[in-house]
């Protein structure tokens, strides 16, 4: 087959050699060579074509065989490197899935700790919205309460008897929490000794003094004033309400409330059942002269105005005063009561001065008599036992003591 394609190769190229030669060599016969050329070119071509075709045959046929031959390796070699990969992947895929397992089981754990806390976090929100619910139903029940409470407590507030009846009971809730005790720190209602006047309540003091409360005090224009719609009309009825305060000052100092006669201080108090009232008192005073001030001209004229807190206050200089008078009381008896304890101590002591003397004296004595007078007595009764001896007389021929004590009475 090589030798088939070089012959025709080397044929071709003769030709054209030739044909070249021919052409240099031979101008003369230039048509009858190119008549022969064209006939050998015609035949050489129609050669050439089958050559052609037989080598391409050839060539296919090659191809084909070296095609399924190299296929065949091919696919050998594919086939055994696609086992290696599958084995390796099928490895590499066992521990991937190893890997996934674990990555699924520990996402599982967590996405079940995930939904316990969702369900008790809904438990919990179930549960705090319930209260929250609870609560908002009890403070509007409670609003509710205290908007009706308040309205009942500005329509009583209305009535004077009233309004005195509720100062009485806040000045009861302050005492009380004070500790004083009625009848003990306090009487109500006690008519003076100088007029039928009856302060709401009198405060005992230290030294026998006194000290005189009232509990009324005006609020119609106050409450006016807090339900005005305009600023004109709030300026209006809050003039009024500090008229009516100023008046009420007056009033308390006509009343005969200060009596040093009747052992009474030189001030008067005036409860005010409210500190927002107080509030606003102070509050006014902050805003004009010092002449035009209530609480200043309230202390000119000795009367002294204070709400729940001050009084709170108030009653607890006292008492701490009663008790620091009662203190000084029973210091000056324990001071008295040591003074005698310490005459009769003194007493005492120079009585056991003059016993321990005694006992002393008594004492000695008893040495001389357990020693000296001991030792003279014991002599002659030795001296007896002696003579006794000597004479060999039997103590049971004397006679017994009681025997010669009645031998000697008769």
């Amino acid at each position: 087959m090589n030798f088939v394609v070089a012959f025709v190769i080397g044929s071709v190229f003769g030709v054209s050699i030739a044909l070249l030669v021919g052409r240099i060599k031979k101008r003369e016969t230039e048509t009858l060579a190119q008549e022969l050329v064209a006939r050998a070119e015609s035949e050489k071509i129609k050669d050439l074509e089958s050559v052609i075709q037989r080598l391409k045959d050839s060539f296919e046929a090659l191809a084909s065989n070296a095609l399924s031959n190299s296929t065949s390796e091919l696919l050998k070699l594919a086939e055994q490197t696609l086992k290696g990969n599958l084995k390796a992947g099928e490895k590499e895929l066992e521990n991937k899935k190893g890997l996934i397992d674990q990555t699924i089981d520990s996402v599982s754990k967590e996405m079940r700790k995930i939904q316990e806390t969702i369900v008790s976090l809904e438990k919990a929100t179930g549960q705090k919205f319930g209260e929250l619910t609870s609560q908002l139903k009890s403070t509007s029940e409670i609003t509710s309460g205290l908007h009706e409470t308040t309205s009942q407590l500005k329509a009583a507030l209305a009535n004077t008897k009233v309004r005195g009846q509720w100062g009485e009971r806040m000045a009861e809730d302050v005492l009380n929490l004070a500790g004083f005790i009625e009848g003990v720190n306090y009487q109500k209602q006690k008519a003076l000794e100088s007029s039928e006047r009856r302060p709401d309540y009198t405060f005992f003091l230290p030294q026998g003094l006194k000290i005189n409360m009232d509990v009324k005090f005006p609020l119609n224009n106050y409450l006016s004033y807090l339900d005005a719609p305009s600023e004109g009309e709030k300026e209006k009825f809050k003039a009024q309400f500090l008229r009516d305060v100023r008046a009420r000052i007056k009033e308390v100092t006509t009343r005969d409330y200060i009596d040093p006669a009747a052992h009474t201080v030189d001030y008067v108090l005036v409860f005010i059942p409210n500190e927002q009232v107080y509030g606003f008192i102070n509050e006014y005073d902050r805003t004009v002269e010092h002449d035009k001030r209530i609480l200043d001209e309230a202390l000119k004229n000795r009367v002294v105005l204070c709400s729940p807190l001050t009084l709170y206050a108030i009653l607890a200089v006292v008492r701490q005063a009663i008790e620091n008078f009662n203190l000084e009381q029973s210091t000056t008896k324990i001071l008295n009561i040591l003074a005698v304890f310490k005459k009769q101590w003194g007493l005492y002591v120079e009585s056991m001065e003059k016993v321990g003397k005694k006992i002393d004296e008594a004492k000695a004595e008893f040495v001389v008599m357990t020693t000296t007078r001991s030792n003279q007595l014991d002599r002659p009764l030795k001296q007896i036992e002696d003579l006794r001896s000597a004479k060999d007389v039997s103590l049971d021929l004397i006679p017994p003591p009681h025997s010669r004590n009645d031998d000697t009475n008769i």
